[in-house]
């Protein structure tokens, strides 16, 4: 028995519905990608990884240094004696991170490079299957996600520096800041491993969801290709 002509038209209504909101949950993705590489870009070259905490001075002895750290640079409000300057900071221009931080700095690269390329790889849209664009860029994400986590558990255990202690106080040990603080940069970097395991998790649904967003014409030009079976005449 042969399906109504109105339960037809049903089906290709919510057929073309389903269709709508996944490209604009695949358009909603892409401008969340997007926004996850330029937070990236933040979190590489802002000096606001960890801080000192506000606190007022009594005038007995030398004012504490205060200030923000980076992977790239200190940014003292008060000079730091302790520190001279070509041995304990690096350079934004010259992309030359911290002694200390060399590697956090590197997975960080790593991770910005890795956003970066899914980023580029949505042009891949007018040129490959939407389901492939998907899984690359799902896996990219991943790897995004998984050196930003990495850098995000070695940059407290590279707080016994020369660095750390000028800024924050001897007392700074591993995984201890002393007299400073995590600052917005560090704490935007942990919430962007949680953002790249949602974009790369979204990113694989996308993808696998991708054969029932096939046109109607297409599957029913499939099933054109093959002569449907006369039904027998009923005596």
């Amino acid at each position: 028995m042969s399906a109504s002509p109105a339960l037809s038209d049903l089906s290709r209504l919510y057929q073309t519905e389903f269709v709508r909101s996944a490209r604009a949950v695949g358009v909603l993705w892409a401008v969340c990608t997007l926004c996850f590489a330029i937070i990236q870009v933040v979190i590489l070259v802002q000096p606001s990884w960890v801080g000192t905490e506000a606190s007022l001075h009594q005038g007995r002895g030398p004012e504490p240094p205060s200030g923000t750290l980076g992977l790239f640079e200190v940014s003292p409000h008060v000079e730091m004696s302790k520190c001279p300057l070509p041995e304990c900071r690096g350079g934004l221009s010259t992309l030359s991170p911290l002694p200390s931080f060399q590697s956090v700095a590197v997975l960080v690269g790593l991770s910005l490079w890795a956003v970066w390329t899914s980023v580029l790889c949505l042009v891949l849209f007018r040129f490959c299957s939407a389901a492939t664009v998907y899984k690359i860029c799902a896996w990219l994400q991943l790897t995004a996600g998984f050196c930003l986590a990495l850098a995000c558990l070695l940059f407290p255990d590279s707080w016994e520096s020369p660095e750390m202690r000028a800024l924050c106080g001897d007392q700074v040990t591993s995984f201890s800041p002393g007299r400073c603080s995590v600052h917005w940069a560090y704490i935007l970097a942990v919430l962007g491993v949680l953002d790249a395991a949602i974009l790369a998790t979204l990113a694989f649904v996308l993808a696998n969801r991708q054969d029932a967003l096939l046109p109607p014409d297409t599957k029913d030009g499939e099933n054109s290709s093959v002569s449907p079976k006369p039904s027998p005449k009923l005596l």
